[in-house]
């Protein structure tokens, strides 16, 4: 049995955006920050758009798996997600997570209504191998950060900051292939192996 999920991989371009973005919001948080927290930061190189967690998974299932996302995602077009804010799960008082993402603006857009068409083909895909549907919408997002400890100064520190209400300026990540990583669990965090990748239409 292997570690797995299924993830869009971030251009080296975009991955020294997340870099510098990561920077920025560290100097804004430490300014504003109190004592009694704890940060984990994500390694920018690390750092992928995860489109389902597939879990422990059989290596038997690797090839069927492959198949049925070339059958379900073939003919699907590319789209591009405009990387424009930073957000918090689950909430701004008491973070738990920091991530950047699409505006609103574009959520609300036909790139968007693409996006989550791509989302359900896969679901479907993977339903048929027996894999459980995820129940809750899909939100495209990149994880920045998880606090694991002292949420509400976090919450206090992002309000003085005002860095969520500022919009960002940092590129897209392109939507062109679907990879699945082997994620491997050490002492020092996950080992991420790409086991193949499936290319949507151009």
């Amino acid at each position: 049995m292997i570690r797995t999920f299924l993830a869009v991989e971030l251009s080296p371009a975009l991955q020294a955006e997340l870099a510098r973005v990561q920077q920025e919001l560290k100097r804004s948080l430490e300014q504003e920050m109190q004592g009694g927290t704890r940060i984990s930061w994500a390694l920018p190189v690390s750092i992928h758009l995860t489109l389902k967690f597939l879990g422990d998974m059989d290596e038997q299932m690797i090839d069927r798996l492959r198949a049925a996302l070339e059958e379900a995602i073939g003919s699907q077009i590319a789209v591009v997600v405009a990387i424009e804010r930073i957000g918090v799960f689950p909430n701004p008082q008491s973070p738990r997570l920091l991530w950047v993402g699409p505006s609103e603006h574009w959520e609300r857009g036909e790139e968007a209504k693409r996006v989550a068409e791509i989302h359900v083909v896969i679901e479907q895909a993977c339903e048929g191998l027996n894999f459980l549907r995820e129940p809750r919408p899909f939100s495209p997002h990149l994880t920045l950060a998880r606090i694991k400890m002292g949420e509400r100064h976090v919450g206090v520190a992002l309000a003085k900051s005002g860095v969520l209400d500022r919009p960002l300026s940092m590129g897209s990540l392109a939507i062109e292939s679907v990879v699945l990583m082997q994620s491997t669990l050490t002492p020092t965090g996950s080992v991420y192996t790409k086991l193949w990748d499936v290319r949507l239409r151009g």
